[in-house]
């Protein structure tokens, strides 16, 4: 595991990670560099890259636009077997990062997206800022532009507002769109959220 940044500033209305950890906060690329050199010479074959929301990887230091595209490349070049990427947001999932995770062998075609929902009306009860229509825009030009891709995500069914209408579009959707691995999880309060 290598973990390139700490925090979270998505605020979903569901979540606390960002009472609990803080603002995002990227590491610096070559401080990363020098770590995973490090597992790379001691014999390490899978680097999992992790974050709360590793697409925002240099945000905070370079102008509000994000380097993921950039450390990935630069971490392609070590002796790895392959690289996993775990937690990346549906809304920051750029044509940069595609055709980089598209053109890098040693990236792993299985993304884990959490898009928790289809409906926008929940999507925007959860503050989150995609919509079904940017999801399924994003899904197709994933499974167009990257060969053999298998899709996590994760759901959450019961947010106060969601009825059976609502949770019947989120199944139809996952069995529409071939979603390969999903964790569905049900909805529960946490003190300090929304």
């Amino acid at each position: 595991f290598i973990k390139i940044a700490e925090g979270c500033d998505n605020r979903c209305a569901y979540c606390i990670i960002p009472s609990l950890r803080g603002k995002f906060r990227s590491r610096p690329m070559n401080e990363l560099l020098d770590e995973a050199s490090e597992l790379a010479s001691a014999g390490v074959q899978e680097l999992l890259v992790i974050a709360q929301d590793i697409t925002r990887y240099g945000s905070d230091f370079n102008g509000g636009v994000p380097m993921l595209d950039q450390l990935l490349r630069e971490l392609c070049k070590l002796n790895f077997h392959w690289i996993r990427l775990h937690y990346l947001y549906p809304d920051q999932t750029t044509d940069e990062l595609i055709d980089t995770i598209a053109a890098e062998e040693k990236i792993l075609p299985y993304l884990d997206i959490p898009m928790q929902h289809c409906n926008n009306q929940i999507l925007k009860a959860m503050n989150r800022r995609d919509t079904k229509e940017s999801l399924l825009a994003m899904v197709e030009k994933l499974r167009e532009r990257i060969p053999g891709l298998v899709l996590r995500t994760s759901v959450i069914t019961g947010l106060p507002g969601e009825g059976e209408e609502e949770f019947e579009e989120l199944c139809q959707f996952l069995k529409e769109h071939r979603l390969e691995r999903v964790g569905a999880f049900a909805f529960s309060p946490e003190e300090g959220t929304p």
